[in-house]
């Protein structure tokens, strides 16, 4: 008969899983033997749990299928928290295995021993402790339904070690129920027709598209209302991707790094229409300053949304995709929706002064962030790609200059601000999509917190391009430091002696540098080209700034544009 371990990996074959990245440990031992023979799922393995987390994350955003991964109990369980919780704070499902010490001695502090499902009840969708081995394939296949029906996120299951050495004769189930587990995917009939009547009427409508508009791949819907009525559209961190941004009607992202032209737009609208957004403190900034005039329509799959951060004229509960279809099919039954012209030419006025980074900067004696964000996007508009960045400037600089045409094309950590998340997030994706060129932009802070997954991205031939906004700082915490505590910069200065190019070497990829403007263009086309992966310290500009609203200010208040 077969043990609890083996049906955990027959059940994740029956889920489809091709890859799972963990680290190995005492307690899930009887996996990691039943995986030792197996050829249809590959175990990646990882130099640090969290680097694990964020690979499955980073596999899950690019491909939309669960990312799975695994680690012994007590550290390694703990290890994998910052990656889950930047999951769950991002709608991303993942499913977390961890090992656990024998019923037996549960609760008795016993060796490597924590209170996992404690631990992760917070920060996941849903929690498992299996104690019975004929119950673990029920379990997969239930976690697996949990982390992708309705609002995506992560799962955690929790396998004592005797569980998974017991033999059962249980199968793993066709189907299965979870009690509870009831999503609304189309939004009610009588709210649609007031958000279109409300649409239809307005003189000057927004559409903010946020991360659920990605998620329920609804970018056809949001194209089709976004110019029917002529409306721009606005994007969350999230939400990059679900609008291409070289559309007429863009406007880049909003909120505190967001565009003049997306938080003035925000600012001025009678109607906003916000999809699959959660209103979150960075991208409305003072809430009562937040689309002042503006009647509110708020779409979104997870009711517990609607109402939570700003109250809603009408609220539509239901799937972004759904929602939108519903809402052109009511407007198209219009006989007729309001002229205009001249919010129009207002949205055109706005976007003049949002241009890219400029193409000609030989002549300046730094190279700008801005410049990077230029050279790569020069390098990748035709080409299949997905970016993925760390947390800090390198992210807002990429947010906000970086045009984005694609869904699933631009990752990165939003709600928790994960330091350490885009190197392992962009090996995860590059598995995800090995047909693209996947593209890492990290600070030099954030690439040393997880710099030991080159080994990972080195040993499983994972050819991941990084590029490191190197300024010798924590350049986001310097930036606050500057603009709000006198200049005084504590602690967020880094060692100067640390060599990026011989650190990358040493993990056997290729290390390059650049400080030089001229020969920007060339070395980015250099570390493309290169096999295996490569990793660009770019040493930029100290001290500049990306532009940004004040903690707690109205989006109108920005500083540096």
């Amino acid at each position: 008969m077969p043990t609890g371990a083996r049906l955990l990996v027959e059940a994740l074959k029956d889920e489809g899983v091709k890859y799972v990245f963990g680290y190995p440990g005492g307690a899930v031992l009887p996996v990691y033997d039943e995986i030792y023979d197996e050829t249809d799922v590959e175990h990646i393995l990882v130099r640090h749990e969290q680097g694990a987390a964020h690979a499955a994350d980073g596999y899950a955003r690019v491909t939309g299928e669960p990312g799975v991964c695994m680690a012994t109990s007590g550290p390694g369980a703990t290890n994998l928290v910052t990656g889950i919780a930047t999951a769950y704070m991002d709608s991303s499902p993942v499913i977390a295995i961890t090992g656990q010490v024998p019923t037996s001695m549960i609760g008795n502090d016993a060796f490597q021993e924590v209170d996992a499902v404690g631990v992760f009840m917070p920060i996941t969708k849903h929690n498992y402790q299996v104690t019975d081995p004929a119950d673990v394939p029920r379990v997969v296949k239930e976690a697996f339904l949990v982390a992708t029906k309705g609002r995506p996120g992560p799962v955690h299951i929790d396998l004592p070690k005797d569980v998974q050495e017991s033999e059962t004769d249980a199968e793993v189930p066709r189907k299965v129920h979870v009690e509870g587990l009831r999503v609304v995917t189309r939004g009610h009939p009588r709210q649609i027709k007031r958000a279109a009547e409300l649409l239809a009427e307005a003189e000057r409508p927004v559409i903010l598209a946020g991360g659920g508009c990605v998620i329920s791949g609804a970018q056809r819907e949001l194209m089709e209302l976004a110019e029917l009525l002529g409306a721009p559209v606005a994007t969350t961190l999230m939400g990059k991707g679900a609008f291409p941004e070289t559309h007429p009607l863009a406007l880049g992202m909003a909120g505190m790094h967001g565009t003049k032209a997306a938080n003035y737009a925000l600012t001025e609208c009678d109607v906003l229409l916000a999809v699959g957004c959660r209103f979150s403190d960075r991208t409305t900034g003072d809430p009562e300053g937040f689309a002042p005039d503006a009647k509110v329509i708020h779409v979104d799959i997870d009711p517990a949304e609607i109402g939570k951060n700003i109250e809603p004229d009408v609220p539509i509960v239901g799937d972004a995709k759904s929602v939108l279809r519903e809402l052109v099919k009511e407007l198209r039954g219009r006989k007729s929706l309001r002229e205009r012209t001249k919010w129009g030419e207002r949205i055109e006025e706005l976007k003049r002064e949002v241009e890219m980074p400029p193409e000609d900067w030989e002549e300046e004696a730094r190279v700008s962030p801005k410049h990077l964000v230029r050279a790569l996007y020069d390098a990748l508009k035709d080409v299949d790609h997905v970016v993925v960045t760390d947390v800090g400037q390198n992210q807002m600089w990429m947010a906000r200059y970086f045009p984005v045409e694609e869904p699933r094309s631009f990752i990165s950590s939003g709600g928790l601000g994960t330091m350490g998340f885009g190197l392992p997030a962009a090996m995860g994706a590059k598995v995800g999509a090995p047909e693209k060129e996947v593209v890492a932009v990290l600070g030099d802070g954030g690439f040393l917190m997880t710099a030991q997954e080159l080994a990972t991205a080195v040993d499983n031939d994972i050819p991941i391009k990084a590029f490191v906004m190197d300024n010798r700082l924590l350049g986001m915490v310097a930036q606050w430091q500057r603009l709000f505590y006198e200049e005084r910069l504590s602690e967020s200065v880094l060692d100067e002696r640390t060599d990026i190019v011989t650190l990358t070497e040493a993990y056997g990829a290729t290390g390059l540098m650049v400080d030089d403007p001229t020969e920007l263009d060339s070395v980015v086309e250099e570390a493309l080209d290169t096999p295996g992966p490569v990793v660009v310290d770019v040493m930029v500009d100290p001290e500049e700034i990306v532009p940004m609203v004040p903690p707690g200010g109205k989006l109108r208040d920005l500083i540096g544009d």
